[in-house]
């Protein structure tokens, strides 16, 4: 099943997602998809009231090797089951942390427009660990201000080697583009440390082979900050070009 099967099926599973903030964030995932191979990625919907899945794109099988219906049936616990056992205590801590960082700043007003990410190692049926990276979509909040039904989008990048964890809220500015509010490495320090948030979005749209007037106009900034930003980038993280930065970045989850 390619990409444009995932996509379409995400909508046949709710009519309402069309012409919202919802299908807005849906075709970014298309976006991200450009950057990682289509073809490992899927579809989850979870309900956290009912702590069950709602929804598990048919290609769950293809990229990880279970049958949907036994995740479906098994919920949450056996899909949390999976992630290997150093992450999961991280994660946990990632999840806290984001959520609480929405609440804290206040965010109901642009909550639906807001991108949970983060990534763990996830075992496949094989009995291998694979490298996920997952983007998390609120569709419905509880009065608690903690998502209550959200989407999620997970990419599977590579197999068996060990990153740092990190987690970043990010959220739709009026191009339809995403900024990070918040980024930071869970698990120790490294060179996407020394970045800030407004780097990150540059590295970001760099991936999307974006150019520095592209860039300028999408994040409502000058081409000349944007060329700065880029000469502080490389010289900060040592990299001599954009493409080794870029391929740097896919692997610390910035996208």
């Amino acid at each position: 099943m390619d990409s444009f099967d995932i996509y379409k099926e995400i909508f046949y599973s709710n009519k309402d997602f069309g012409g919202t903030v919802i299908e807005k964030h849906i075709n970014k995932y298309q976006e991200i998809d450009n950057i990682y191979p289509s073809d490992n990625s899927f579809f989850i919907i979870i309900n956290t009231n009912k702590f069950k899945y709602e929804f598990i794109s048919k290609n769950f099988k293809q990229v990880l090797g279970y049958d949907v219906k036994t995740i479906k049936n098994g919920g949450p616990n056996l899909f949390i089951s999976l992630i290997h056992p150093e992450d999961l205590r991280v994660w946990l801590n990632v999840v806290s942390e984001l959520f609480n960082f929405e609440i804290k700043k206040e965010l109901t007003n642009i909550n639906k427009k807001l991108l949970y990410s983060y990534n763990f190692r996830l075992l496949n049926s094989l009995k291998k660990y694979l490298n996920v990276i997952a983007h998390l979509t609120p569709i419905e909040y509880g009065n608690d201000g903690k998502p209550v039904i959200a989407i999620s989008h997970y990419t599977v990048i590579d197999e068996g080697k060990e990153y740092p964890i990190t987690g970043s809220i990010k959220f739709l500015n009026d191009n339809d583009v995403y900024e990070t509010l918040y980024y930071k490495n869970f698990s120790h320090d490294n060179l996407t440390s020394k970045l800030t948030k407004r780097e990150i979005d540059i590295i970001q749209e760099l991936a999307l082979n974006k150019s520095s007037k592209e860039i300028a106009r999408r994040l409502f900034i000058s081409q000349h900050t944007v060329d700065q930003h880029r000469r502080n980038i490389l010289k900060k993280l040592d990299f001599k070009s954009t493409g080794e930065l870029v391929q740097y970045c896919k692997t610390n989850n910035f996208f």
